[in-house]
């Protein structure tokens, strides 16, 4: 017994060794991993860096932030102040938060910082696009996209998008189950986006073909830039060329159009105004633009209309409030057909020949339906935050940014700290955005609130995602009611889009016209 006795005691005194060796390696590994990152600062500034962690030597926190969420963010912003440190996804990373912080970082574009975005999504999205143009090349890229954003092409837009949101929402109250919000919506923005925007010409099964290959595109845009069989670049870059294919018959006959004819899409736009800079596009430039807009529009619009959804089920208060507006403008009454029975919400049903009865200035006038949509994208912005590089090294909340670091700057974090506004930031109040309760602010109050992000890279599209987020409150209230097909409500996913965790399942039903024509029974 007594020789077995020393043999365990010597295996235990090995492994506690072992394990000693190991925490001391790990520990003097993490020390020289901070040390290393202390000795990148800027020695020509005699600012410090900003408080922090740089996590693990070459995982840094990435493993921390992908399990936590949006809670990493917020703890230590609690533990750091509003420009802290880190390191994520192979980068050491300054993340900035606060309406001046972020004010400094959104006007120091082309000047202080520059876009970044990963090698696989310049591959993916191509050379012609705004995502990756700076300087010269970026101003000129925008004022051509100017255009399909300007008041008099939203006035063309708005009819069609009210007739294609009438449809789904008819959609969703004839299907005989619960509709998954969050997938109907980007079937509906992508029909949107393809159909009105870019002007193609597809019937359903193209439409939905089309949309899966855009979203394997998108699901393989920030991936590892390697062009070898089965990777995630690979999928991409295949789901590129098969949407570059479809999208070639389409633009030559945009090119082969009557040049004097008044554009009628986007593409005619985009086309019309770089002819009107002295500037034939190419074939390529104008299938990456279309790729750009769908782009765009896709996961954020979608992201944003199932969040108007759900916020508008969590509060019947809001329902009541637009739909009293609606009525004061003549606009209570919704379209007269009733909607039939759909094959479980699989699909719009056909136009049911309507006329819109909204425009811009209409929207101008629903004042509450527009503090309403602003009030969405405050408390659930689709995306968290954007990326820049530092081009020099700055001074930021008096600590040094250096050069080549990334910076992040955070919608989020900037929404939900904001001091500005007299209810409590965490709370569903439209009323904050309402005139008579804003306060006078200084410079910076505009960067408050930065849903479409602010300054040189703003974001082109903002009058026409609210106009749609718009149009979509008022055929919801005025057509339908909604409750849970679920036993709660759902947690929300914040990275790298916001949405429902579940899709959002609801059940629609139609609402019936009052005997007085002039609102909606339940």
């Amino acid at each position: 017994m007594f020789p077995w006795g020393l043999s365990c005691l010597s295996v235990l005194g090995a492994a506690g060794t072992a394990l000693l060796c190991t925490g001391l390696l790990l520990s003097l590994a993490q020390h020289l991993w901070t040390l290393r990152w202390m000795l990148s600062r800027d020695r020509a500034s005699t600012l410090p860096l900003p408080k922090g962690s740089m996590g693990w030597p070459f995982f840094g926190e990435t493993l921390h932030w992908l399990v936590q969420g949006s809670r990493f963010h917020s703890s230590r912003r609690e533990r750091y102040g509003t420009v802290f440190k880190t390191h994520l996804l192979g980068r050491p990373v300054i993340r900035v938060s606060g309406a001046e912080n972020v004010r400094t970082i959104l006007l120091g574009e082309h000047r202080l910082v520059r876009s970044q975005w990963p090698q696989s999504a310049h591959i993916l999205l191509g050379e012609h696009t705004l995502l990756g143009a700076v300087g010269d090349p970026h101003r000129r890229r925008r004022k051509v996209l100017a255009r399909v954003f300007s008041r008099a092409a939203l006035e063309l837009y708005v009819p069609r998008l009210q007739g294609a949101l009438r449809r789904e929402v008819r959609s969703w109250c004839a299907a005989r189950g619960p509709i998954s919000v969050y997938d109907a919506a980007k079937a509906l923005t992508f029909r949107m986006a393809a159909r009105i925007l870019l002007g193609l010409r597809l019937d359903e099964a193209q439409c939905a073909m089309l949309a899966r290959t855009f979203e394997q595109l998108v699901e393989n845009l920030f991936s590892l830039p390697l062009d070898v069989p089965f990777s995630g670049l690979r999928k991409g870059i295949r789901a590129r060329d098969q949407l570059h294919r479809h999208l070639d018959g389409a633009i030559s006959e945009k090119l082969h159009e009557d040049k004097a004819a008044e554009p009628g899409d986007a593409l005619d736009l985009i086309i019309h105004s770089a002819r009107e800079l002295g500037h034939e596009p190419s074939m390529q430039e104008l299938k990456e633009s279309a790729v750009e807009l769908l782009f765009a529009s896709f996961f954020t619009t979608a992201s944003a209309s199932t969040s108007l959804v759900l916020l508008l089920l969590q509060h019947p208060a809001a329902i009541a409030k637009i739909r009293e507006e609606l009525v004061a403008q003549g606009l209570g009454r919704a379209c007269d057909c009733t909607p039939g029975v759909a094959g479980g919400g699989s699909g719009p049903l056909p136009d049911c020949g309507c006329e819109p009865d909204l425009s811009l200035a209409a929207l101008g006038r629903l004042r509450y339906v527009d503090c309403v949509v602003k009030e969405v994208l405050r408390l659930l912005p689709p995306v968290s935050g954007g990326y820049r590089t530092a081009l020099c090294t700055f001074e930021l909340d008096g600590y040094q940014i250096p050069k080549g670091w990334s910076v992040m700057y955070s919608i989020r974090d900037t929404h939900e700290t904001a001091a500005v506004y007299r209810s409590p930031p965490e709370g569903f109040d439209p009323e904050r955005f309402c005139s008579a309760r804003e306060d006078s602010r200084g410079t910076s109050s505009r960067f408050h609130y930065i849903p479409f992000g602010g300054g040189a890279r703003s974001c082109l599209g903002q009058e026409l995602a609210q106009a749609v987020l718009q149009l979509l409150a008022v055929e919801l209230v005025r057509t339908a009611r909604w409750e849970l097909a679920t036993p709660a409500f759902p947690a929300m996913q914040t990275v790298p889009i916001v949405h429902p965790v579940d899709g959002l399942r609801l059940f629609f039903h139609p609402l019936v016209p009052s005997a007085a024509g002039d609102g909606l029974c339940l």
